[in-house]
């Protein structure tokens, strides 16, 4: 139960205490046997362990097609630039895990100073406390009965779990709840302000309000904060999608001083939560205003982004649309390829890859060919005037110019990616790089846990 009045443990750069993850958890994933439900892997590997197979300093070409891989240098780097880009302006960071379901590269983002990990659902909720995650957020509303009961009884001081609520019916659900269920526990939740068109929240400021002021008269819950998500009501740079992102932000804003004039807050410190990978710079700029070091006429106030793919990046959808690579800055780099073998090359100018919509992730861009050479791991050229033009379940269907290139089966061709959110979820494993286009040594192995 959590009985907290002290804004659910939301301090300042809490991940860099002891005890963010449990890190014996992660660590004993090295301790898992390599067998058939591993697809990343060979099977002259069956048997061995995660720890046993890296000892013995495997190389991509060691491995096999289909493939999902990822770049050492890529993810640290990445990791690094945006704690530090946080760290530089005051903001909390709550990467989004569902992106990765990965609580190895968990770890890295807390052992970084990431307040805590966001997931979606109750079953990823399940897995971030199965390995200790400390400080959990739930961007979503908790309306299933299990899931209600399951917070309230895990759930404590020490170990916060936020959830949202977008109205006063959801609000009611949960209080039906925890009364049937007897339990006095008392939940910290955010305010989720939505917008027209987009997915879940109150549609309008009023309607948020509606909402806070019956979680401000509910026994079981608190309100500690404003939630919600740019993303869903904009997907491009252009200045039309960045200026409805900055109105709704705007928005936020406006609803969060309306809780404070009324006294809605429950708690003496809160957050302001908003900001996928694609716009957190918009949403820094528009609510750092809010942000306050709390008096005696008001709580503290802090900001939280939830940017979860950008440890991983692309080549495709995100390496558009970046703050980082539209500020004509240095860009994230591309931390996950593809790796496919031609096993048709049945009329001039197609070729079948053995990779698929099981395999590679197909619904923000098709995979684009960067690379072809007659083995995985040796050398390559660069693959020029190539396209995929259509992905089957287990099959892509490459086009090439068959007056300037050869292809032929076996070949391998090298593939970048678009959103690394339905790339994860199709692999158990993932073997990690120590660089893609040099030292191609396997130096880990990525769990996730879908």
């Amino acid at each position: 139960m959590n009985t907290s009045t002290s804004g659910a443990g939301i301090e300042a750069g809490a991940g860099t205490e002891s005890g963010a993850i449990a890190t014996d958890a992660v660590a004993r994933l090295a301790d898992v046997r390599l067998d058939w439900r591993h697809k990343a892997v060979p099977a002259t590997a069956n048997g061995t362990s995660h720890r046993e197979f890296l000892a013995a300093g495997p190389t991509l070409a060691d491995l096999q097609t289909p493939l999902l891989t990822l770049d050492a240098g890529a993810l640290r780097g990445n990791a690094d630039r945006l704690a530090t880009w946080c760290a530089e302006r005051g903001v909390l960071l709550a990467p989004h895990g569902k992106t990765t379901m990965a609580p190895q590269l968990w770890a890295e983002q807390l052992n970084r100073g990431a307040w805590g990990i966001t997931v979606a659902n109750f079953a990823q909720l399940r897995v971030a406390h199965e390995f200790g995650v400390r400080r959990l957020q739930l961007a979503n509303s908790l309306t299933d009965p299990h899931a209600i009961e399951w917070v309230a009884a895990t759930a404590s001081p020490d170990q916060p779990i936020l959830s949202w609520v977008d109205s006063t019916v959801t609000v009611d659900v949960i209080g039906r709840t925890l009364e049937a269920a007897g339990s006095d526990a008392v939940l910290d939740v955010l305010v989720e302000l939505g917008g027209i068109g987009g997915r879940t929240g109150a549609r309008g400021v009023e309607a948020a309000l509606d909402v806070a002021r019956s979680v401000a008269a509910s026994p079981h819950l608190r309100l500690v904060g404003v939630s919600g998500y740019e993303g869903s009501l904009a997907h491009t740079a252009a200045a039309d999608s960045l200026a409805a992102v900055r109105g709704y932000l705007g928005q936020m804003r406006e609803l969060h001083k309306s809780l404070l004039s009324e006294s809605l807050y429950g708690s003496d410190a809160v957050i302001l939560t908003a900001g996928g990978s694609a716009y957190f710079d918009d949403v820094v700029d528009v609510l750092s205003p809010c942000v306050s070091g709390g008096t005696q006429d008001g709580p503290r106030v802090e900001l939280m982004i939830r940017s979860g793919a950008y440890i991983i990046h692309d080549d495709g959808f995100y390496r558009g649309i970046s703050p980082f690579s539209r500020d004509g800055g240095e860009p994230f780099k591309a931390g996950m390829h593809g790796w496919a073998r031609v096993v048709s090359q049945p009329e001039p100018g197609l070729a079948i890859l053995d990779a698929g919509k099981r395999d590679l992730p197909v619904d923000e861009g098709l995979p684009r060919p960067q690379l072809i050479g007659p083995a995985l791991g040796g050398p390559m050229q660069p693959l020029a005037d190539a396209e995929i033009t259509a992905v089957n379940d287990q099959h892509c269907f490459m086009t090439f110019d068959a007056g300037t290139t050869t292809v032929r089966p076996g070949d391998v061709v090298r593939l970048g990616l678009s959103h690394p959110c339905t790339a994860f979820d199709k692999w158990t494993l993932i073997p990690v790089l120590a660089d893609t286009d040099g030292d191609q040594t396997v130096v880990d192995l990525i769990h996730t846990f879908f």
